[in-house]
């Protein structure tokens, strides 16, 4: 949810510095949201492979 948060933000970020035309909000903007974007794919690939170990537990057990 922190990665989706800190992307909005940087979208946010990026329409004020277009409508300041200031560059380097619009970059920050940029490196936020790209950030985000990151911190929220890491955040997916965990719960995946938490999932598959859990499902080679179960598989184990039986």
């Amino acid at each position: 949810m922190e990665g989706k948060a800190q992307a909005l933000k940087g979208k946010m970020k990026q329409a004020a510095g277009d409508l300041t035309d200031n560059e380097r909000m619009k970059n920050e903007g940029i490196a936020d949201e790209a950030a985000g974007d990151t911190q929220d794919a890491i955040g997916r690939g965990r719960r995946k492979a938490g999932e598959f170990i859990e499902d080679i537990g179960e598989k184990i057990k039986k």
